[in-house]
């Protein structure tokens, strides 16, 4: 890789780490996966970079890959995994963003999203969280658009059914 390319990955990696991370972290439920999710996927990026035509397309490149290594990485640790009983803080809560928003709510909302099948997790996490359309979404899990609309509606019910009445309250905050 020339010298250039490598400063231009150094950048997309110091501009893209965070937003990576926290992808990662809204599929997983666990910071340390998300940091091995985003090393993962900056190591595949980084072997296709020179091939990179359009540095635009790093960032849903990085995404796709993310999101494909996160469902490979829960297809071949189903069987050894355990739930954790509480979720680990998020790194940052002294920011005035997340002081701002209300910790208790994002926690249930985190503990119910851990809860959801994972196809259906990364089909909420994309479209919510990353703010996705439907056809870019789909462009990313592989799937048709109907599938996305499927999962998507399917993992909002899930997530109904599991926060219950609580719902109410963090839609009403």
């Amino acid at each position: 890789m020339s010298p250039e390319q490598e400063q231009s990955f150094d950048e997309f990696v110091a501009g893209r780490f965070t937003s990576l991370r926290r992808t990662g972290y809204l599929l997983c439920g666990d910071w340390h996966l998300a940091e091995d999710l985003v090393q993962t996927t900056l190591v595949k990026l980084y072997a296709h970079w020179h091939r990179l035509r359009d540095p635009e397309a790093a960032a849903g490149y990085a995404r796709t890959t993310l999101v494909r290594s996160y469902i490979d990485n829960r297809r071949l640790r189903r069987s050894h995994e355990v739930p954790a009983a509480e979720l680990p803080e998020a790194p940052g809560t002294g920011t005035a963003a997340a002081a701002a928003a209300d910790p208790e709510r994002r926690l249930a909302l985190l503990a119910a999203l851990a809860e959801v099948t994972p196809a259906y997790r990364a089909a909420l996490v994309l479209r919510f969280w990353e703010d996705q359309t439907i056809e870019a979404t789909a462009a990313v899990l592989r799937q048709s658009t109907g599938t996305v609309k499927s999962n998507t509606s399917r993992g909002l019910a899930q997530l109904r059914t599991i926060l219950g009445d609580s719902l109410l309250e963090i839609a009403a905050g």
